[in-house]
């Protein structure tokens, strides 16, 4: 559980035909990673179909939004070559576009005339009265003409008013939305003109006044709901034409196939392959390969998968293995890299320590249980929230201990101590902690270095550093240990010079044995921070109490209590948090961990299921 495990080496070689069909199975599995053997070569395909996709994209710019829903396409059950399946493919959507471009032409005009009925609806709605104005603005003309101008928020009527020169009269404006002003002008054609083009520079749009206009706003509304309705009844045939002229193309099957070959280049590199066979290699986390044996049985893909030993020189991909209830401290052991396989991964240890630390600093019953329903309702959404739920139970906990709920005290009798009341104590409490921690971070780095086969090193070198601290860890109580401090110190410097092999390294160990010890130690004190802020948490406390009593009204003190624990909650969850991240990655982990390993990163799954043909 504390070391962590090599991936294993798969082979699989296939038919050169069913490879992409052998990669959709793989990567379904989520337990494989592709990784070419060395030597192998790039492919000569994957070059020639790059122009083919960048056609692709071409289309899909200009019909993306007339294609099939993307949940709706389906690659065909048997895929053929990348660079066949593109070709094939570009020739039925250059197919499809010609017969289409008409239909879209056409649903883009009626796009237009909807928008178009829709703004003039939204502004006769508000027209201030029935005063026959709007039919006079369709029949104005020819000197005089009549125009609707759209401005964005923020554009006043008079920046553009201003700016368009003589010749404009303002008949009436509205602002009928948060995001926009309506604006009904009037005046000459070549005052119109320029007038728009300032409009146009300030991102708004002129509309001419359309001439079914009415004086009466209820036969403008009639007149508009009708067309709206007419609009929307040659919208409907429109869909039915070119949903009709999709499946004759097969364009849902056509556009899976596409997005196949993108899938497949964008996720898989290099493969070695011949003119019948294919070898598709790399790194599994199914240990017998049962998985992977059932995902290529169920693909009909002609294949054999033999698990063997890696290359020599190949880099095993790692994963952690760790029991469910840790899983989510794993956070802490990637931030610094993934851990080599010769070191330890303390995910089962900082699933302890870090809810004490958190809960130590944040020690208040209402507060601690308030965080973690919290962080149980986000638990889906945010990860890290599953962090928050055991660090609030542990802050529960110890707010029993210290006697707080919701910042009060009193409510609950202190199984231990009010940290005001005995401040060296809440000190000292984390200090031995720390020490306790960081002694289980330098055995960690012995068993690394039994792992590696270095124990000699270790016991010669890192062992005496262990006996030094301990002894000046016991020495503030027991004098004896300065003695058994500077035996190790003795045994630091000849075990430098033992496996340097010359008398003159035991002097150049001095100097590192001083660094490393007063390191440590500075990475003890640090920990003192932790009852710190616990302090800090029942100052603010004591605080909100202050509020409490110079409020006279039951009023006042219910609202003093709730901001004053909704602000604690805020800043300490933050500072808390940082805290905590800090000790353990600065502290702790400089030990023992170096973070050398490689991650294992799975092959994505396609974004598509099969279609049979």
């Amino acid at each position: 559980m504390l070391r962590p495990r090599p991936t294993r080496w798969f082979e699989i070689l296939a038919a050169r035909d069913d490879a992409t069909l052998v990669l959709e199975a793989l990567a379904r599995t989520g337990a494989v990673e592709i990784e070419a053997r060395d030597g192998a070569a790039t492919p000569a395909e994957p070059a020639a179909v790059m122009p083919l996709l960048a056609q692709f994209d071409e289309l899909s710019a200009r019909y993306r939004a007339y294609w099939p829903d993307a949940a709706a396409c389906r690659p065909s059950a048997f895929p053929q070559a990348p660079l066949s399946t593109l070709e094939q493919a570009l020739e039925r959507l250059r197919a499809w576009s010609a017969e289409a471009e008409s239909l879209i032409r056409s649903v883009q005009g009626n796009e237009a005339t909807t928008a178009e009925l829709q703004l003039w609806r939204q502004v006769l709605d508000r027209w201030p009265n029935d005063n026959g104005l709007p039919r006079e603005l369709a029949r104005a003309g020819p000197l005089l003409a009549a125009r609707l101008c759209v401005l964005p928020a923020g554009v006043e009527p008079a920046d553009v008013l201003g700016a368009a020169g003589p010749g404009i009269e303002l008949l009436h404006c509205t602002l009928p939305a948060e995001d926009r002003c309506h604006m009904l002008v009037a005046g000459r054609s070549e005052a119109l003109q320029a007038l728009g083009q300032r409009v146009a520079s300030a991102k708004g749009s002129m509309h001419a006044p359309p001439a079914w206009l009415h004086a009466e706003r209820n036969d403008n509304r009639t007149e508009i709901d009708r067309r709206l309705n007419d609009a929307a009844q040659a919208r409907a045939m429109l869909d039915a034409q070119l949903q009709a002229l999709a499946q004759r193309h097969a364009l849902a099957r056509t556009l899976g196939d596409a997005h196949r070959v993108r899938w497949l280049l964008n996720n898989v590199q290099r493969l070695e392959s011949g003119g019948l066979f294919c070898w598709i290699t790399g790194w599994s986390s199914d240990p017998q390969g049962q998985a992977l044996s059932q995902a290529l049985q169920h693909s009909g893909a002609r294949a054999l998968l033999h698990l063997a030993v890696a290359p020599p020189q190949a880099h095993a991909p790692l994963l952690l293995h760790n029991p469910p209830w840790a899983r989510p401290f794993e956070i802490f052991s990637r931030a610094l890299g993934m851990p080599a396989a010769s070191e330890a991964d303390p995910t089962p240890l900082l699933a302890i320590v870090v809810p004490l630390m958190f809960g130590y600093m944040f020690g208040d019953v209402g507060q601690g249980l308030l965080i973690s329903a919290v962080a149980w309702w986000l638990r889906d959404r945010f990860p890290i929230a599953r962090l928050l739920f055991v660090g609030g139970l542990s802050a529960a906990a110890f707010g029993l201990l210290f006697g707080s709920v919701f910042s009060l005290h009193g409510l609950l009798p202190a199984l231990w101590l009010h940290p005001l009341e005995q401040p060296l104590a809440v000190l000292l409490a984390p200090l031995l902690g720390g020490a306790v921690l960081l002694t289980l971070g330098l055995a960690l780095d012995a068993l690394a270095a039994w792992w590696r086969g270095e124990w000699q090193r270790w016991a010669l070198g890192d062992a005496a550093l262990l006996v030094v601290y301990l002894g000046l860890l016991a020495a503030f109580v027991w004098p004896v240990g300065l003695w058994v401090a500077a035996a190790g110190a003795l045994h630091f410097c000849i075990g430098h010079a033992v496996l340097a092999r010359r008398a003159a390294a035991a002097v150049a160990a001095i100097g590192e044995l001083v660094e490393k010890s007063v390191q440590i130690m500075i990475n003890t004190l640090s920990f003192a921070r932790v009852g710190a802020f616990a302090l800090a948490h029942a100052g603010l406390s004591s605080a909100i109490i202050a509020l409490l009593d110079a409020a006279g009204n039951p009023a006042v003190q219910a609202l003093v209590l709730v901001l004053g624990n909704a602000v604690i909650i805020v800043l300490e969850v933050m500072v808390v948090s940082i805290q905590t991240t800090r000790l353990v990655l600065f502290e702790f982990f400089t030990r023992f961990m170096q973070g050398r390993g490689r991650a294992f990163r799975p092959l994505p799954p396609p974004p598509f299921s099969y279609q049979e043909n």
